[in-house]
């Protein structure tokens, strides 16, 4: 009976390793990409290009910094790759597929992504954003919240 507990606990040690080190490989790729994209002038009519601000969950209160890279895949169709934060040791990385129209100066979006049963599976995203404010809501089946950011400052 300790063997297959101590199995178990090997079992689990190795999977949180495993996972950790992928999160930390996807974090210093994120970075560094997010890095080179903010160093540069975003578009004035555009909401390509780096935001940072943070996520709010309306449901535990949970929070903390969130980035993001959009990007153009078309004239409807945007992807948000997005850095999450929670509690300055974990964080996540993933990429939303976003459909946008433009209205009156300002892009709405909405899209959805599974995140995988540890992160809930399926997210719904819906928002607008300028090309200096970036606000979204999300909701999955646990879970629901908003994203606010806004363009980083440069470095000169």
């Amino acid at each position: 009976m300790k063997a297959v507990r101590l199995s178990f606990r090997l079992l689990g040690y190795l999977f949180s390793l495993s996972l950790s080190g992928l999160m930390s490989t996807g974090c210093s790729s994120f970075s560094r990409d997010w890095k080179a994209t903010a160093a540069t002038s975003p578009p004035a009519n555009d909401i390509v290009g780096s935001w940072e601000g943070s996520w709010r969950s309306d449901v535990n209160g949970h929070n903390g910094r969130l980035r993001c890279m959009v990007t153009k895949v078309s004239d409807r169709q945007y992807r948000a790759r997005y850095h999450a934060k929670y509690r300055k040791i974990l964080s996540f990385s993933y990429v939303v597929p976003l459909s946008v129209a433009t209205a009156g100066g300002a892009y709405e979006f909405q899209g959805q992504a599974d995140l995988g049963w540890y992160a809930g599976g399926l997210y719904e995203y819906e928002g607008r954003a300028t090309p200096t404010n970036f606000y979204s809501i999300y909701r999955s089946k646990h879970d629901h919240g908003a994203f606010q950011m806004t363009r980083p400052e440069r470095a000169e």
